[in-house]
């Protein structure tokens, strides 16, 4: 990494004015696709593969709910490791920058944990390093989320949050063709997209210069700080707690109808014998029509100046989807279900994280309160495994998971009205 040059009248935590340049944007996607290829592929494939195989279960929901315990048990380390890297990479006063140290580190403990993961033989094995995967995802996501509010000015965000969007959904299919089609045991799975995240994302962390942190001008660190630093009185800051509930119930709507999808196809659809096949084919459905609204729509809410009438669309999109999944499960009906999911939620993604950057309370506790921001994105993807799973043990099938995914969807929606300072 080379360390940064500064202007003389540099003036830390300035808002940013100058536009990043198309190649600040390539390398910015391409460390996102990395990191998504990273984590959704054993979300969406080795992780319930392996559980499965694992247990060998007589009735399914075991592994179901197995996989929710695993999930969820992650989702509590993100809880603590978002908001944590990003009270810690505000403080940091490398001469490498703030953000770049973490995302460094966040990218080798990611990849480190998932290649052990692939080894492990035992349940218990397989939550340990797949609760570590998560905190390294987590740590890397934090400091690069936290980029976009150090150096992309506000009518460049929708555009630039597409591209932490539009990846998601590449990567997602690219991890899962390669496992599927080139046919890779658990071990090899999990040793390619880990090794492809760190080439993904070395050249951003190398590339990108970063806002150095005078050390006079770095907060106290003290254990109180950081713990009271983790509340933001969501009456004082009442958009920024919009924003986050809003963030929270949409992406629970989303990951309740996407996190078990796999076991949906194999016992919902009756379709086990072609389930790794169907997941693809959805999957990239999805990816067609995520990656075309993310793009799209971030950039045409720069274009407008607004925000927020995108995530009404957008999180009823989800809900519309949702309910042809619980009332029509077909795999036919799903297709169309994968496709407006797809519009809903790109949309939503891109542009939801261009409101939020516009709701922090402070400039220089942005890479903090963006790690609370983020919590709303990782968590609901970690815990939904476990309520889904829970959903569908007790109802005895999908058609209540569906239903629960459009109602908070739908709910996340409707609370984004209450944000007053963004249109």
């Amino acid at each position: 990494m080379t360390s940064p040059t500064l202007p003389a009248a540099f003036t830390p935590f300035a808002e940013p004015k100058r536009k990043v340049t198309a190649g600040w944007i390539a390398l910015f996607a391409t460390a996102w696709f990395g990191i998504w290829m990273a984590q959704l592929t054993p979300v969406q494939l080795l992780l319930p593969t392996q559980v499965d195989s694992l247990l060998h279960p007589t009735d399914w929901t075991e592994s179901v709910v197995a996989f929710g315990v695993i999930s969820g048990i992650a989702g509590a380390c993100a809880l603590i490791t978002y908001p944590l890297t990003g009270a810690l990479s505000d403080r940091t006063t490398s001469r490498f920058g703030r953000r770049r140290p973490w995302i460094l580190i966040g990218t080798l403990v990611f990849a480190l944990s998932l290649i052990l993961l692939g080894v492990q033989t035992s349940i218990v094995g397989v939550g340990v390093f797949w609760s570590l995967a998560i905190i390294g995802f987590c740590i890397v996501s934090a400091a690069i989320t936290a980029t976009i509010s150090d150096q992309v000015p506000v009518l460049q965000r929708g555009l630039v949050s597409g591209f932490v969007s539009a990846p998601q959904a590449l990567g997602t299919v690219l991890g899962i063709l390669l496992v599927t089609e080139l046919a890779l045991s658990q071990f090899v799975g999990y040793t390619v997209v880990a090794v492809a995240m760190v080439v993904f994302v070395v050249p951003f962390v190398l590339v990108i210069p970063d806002e150095v942190l005078p050390k006079v001008l770095r907060p106290p660190f003290t254990l109180s700080a950081l713990i009271k630093g983790f509340w933001i009185n969501p009456v004082a800051h009442p958009d920024f707690g919009w924003t986050l509930l809003s963030r929270i119930l949409v992406n629970l709507g989303n990951a309740l109808g996407t996190t078990l999808l796999l076991y949906f196809i194999m016992f919902g659809l009756n379709r086990p014998e072609t389930a790794e096949d169907d997941l693809l084919f959805l999957t990239v459905i999805y990816l067609v029509t995520f990656i075309i609204a993310a793009l799209g729509f971030g950039r045409l809410s720069d274009v407008l100046r607004k925000r927020k009438p995108f995530v009404y669309a957008a999180a009823y999109l989800q809900g519309i989807a949702a309910l042809l999944l619980a009332f029509v499960p077909d795999f036919s009906i799903a297709m169309v279900g994968a496709g407006l999911l797809g519009l809903g939620y790109g949309c939503f993604m891109a542009v939801d994280q261009a409101l939020a950057t516009q709701v922090l309370p402070s400039s220089h506790t942005r890479g903090k309160d963006l790690g609370i921001m983020n919590i709303a994105t990782a968590v609901p993807q970690a815990v939904a495994p476990l309520l889904g799973s829970a959903i569908v043990a007790a109802l005895g099938g999908f058609t209540g998971l569906f239903i629960a995914s459009a109602v908070f969807a739908a709910l996340g929606g409707l609370t984004v009205i209450w944000v007053k300072s963004v249109k």
